[in-house]
């Protein structure tokens, strides 16, 4: 299933571990205005969740209701009837977070489909123990996702740490947090554990993953800053002689799902810099368009690289 911008029927993928609010937030959505179309929609539900939809909201939504008990049953046939018998303009399909994602991205659907939202609902009161229990089958619900969205939260909980297990594995995603009053803002604050007033702003080594993910999120709060940290050099092909990347891999799951998390840097001193050795970097950071990100991002004008000794641990933990 392609992500398309101009399908004949658009394709909403939502995923969620039972009673993540998946329902609750399907019913909400197709009751409002913003959300309305002329033709039919139809929605496909991969399990029974705690909460159904009403009778009267499908009638007047124009939304006819399928449920499959397994994904398998999604087959290109059974979609080409559903498309024949319904006619519909919008699909959506609220799928169960224990079944890989992957499955319903990777099936064939009728000509003219096309994804154009997947969007994941996380329970955060519960999210601790999922996380700890099935952290693969998160990863791989948020790893494509425009939206994640968290509920039942409260101020109390590490919300800043949840942020963080989804940005590794995806960096655009946008995440909300909602609690009983409405969206929670200001996750970070009074919560970096670097001083950002300083001239210089130390990195310490266990402290990576929250400045690389805050970075990213809060390019206002960095620019201008001078930096200092300690990272592996990556060379991609394709660099200027005078660029490189400073970072760090990161297990995002498992042994076996680690992906490299760093920043462009440009110094003079890059040509004299070895793929895979430890360097300690100082630098100001900026931000601009670069093709290695796609889009605006941060870049380091590294003024100070020196050889470093790698640290005890070369491992960025999310947690």
């Amino acid at each position: 299933m392609q992500m398309v911008d101009n399908a004949r029927v658009v394709v909403y993928l939502m995923a969620g571990f039972l009673e993540s609010g998946k329902t609750s937030f399907l019913r909400y959505t197709l009751g409002q205005e913003y959300f309305e179309i002329d033709g039919n929609t139809l929605l496909i539900l991969c399990e029974e969740g705690e909460e159904e939809y009403g009778e009267e909201l499908l009638k007047r939504t124009n939304t006819t209701l399928l449920t499959v008990d397994d994904p398998e049953e999604m087959t290109l046939e059974w979609l080409q009837e559903a498309d024949r018998k319904y006619r519909p303009e919008r699909v959506i399909i609220e799928c169960n977070g224990m079944c890989p994602v992957s499955k319903i991205e990777d099936m064939d659907v009728p000509a003219g489909w096309g994804l154009v939202q997947k969007l994941v609902t996380v329970d955060a009161s519960t999210f601790g123990t999922y996380i700890a229990n099935m952290k693969p089958l998160f990863m791989e619900m948020v790893r494509n996702a425009e939206l994640v969205m968290f509920n039942r939260c409260t101020r109390d909980m590490p919300l800043a740490s949840y942020r963080r297990n989804v940005k590794v594995v995806n960096q655009s995603a946008q995440i909300i947090f909602e609690g009983e009053d409405g969206e929670i803002d200001n996750i970070f604050e009074d919560a970096m554990p670097y001083d950002l007033d300083a001239p210089v702003v130390q990195i310490d080594d266990m402290d990576y993953g929250i400045w690389y993910v805050d970075m990213m999120d809060h390019p206002e709060r960095y620019l201008k800053k001078t930096v200092e940290y300690k990272a592996k050099v990556l060379k991609p092909r394709g660099f200027a002689a005078k660029e490189f990347v400073a970072g760090r891999m990161a297990m995002t799951c498992c042994a076996d799902d680690t992906t490299f998390l760093g920043y462009i840097c440009r110094s003079p001193y890059a040509p004299k810099l070895t793929p895979g050795q430890w360097v300690k970097v100082r630098g100001t950071v900026g931000y601009e368009y670069t093709r290695a990100y796609g889009r605006k991002g941060p870049v380091i004008k590294a003024e100070y690289v020196e050889e470093a000794q790698a640290p005890q641990d070369e491992m960025v933990y999310f947690n």
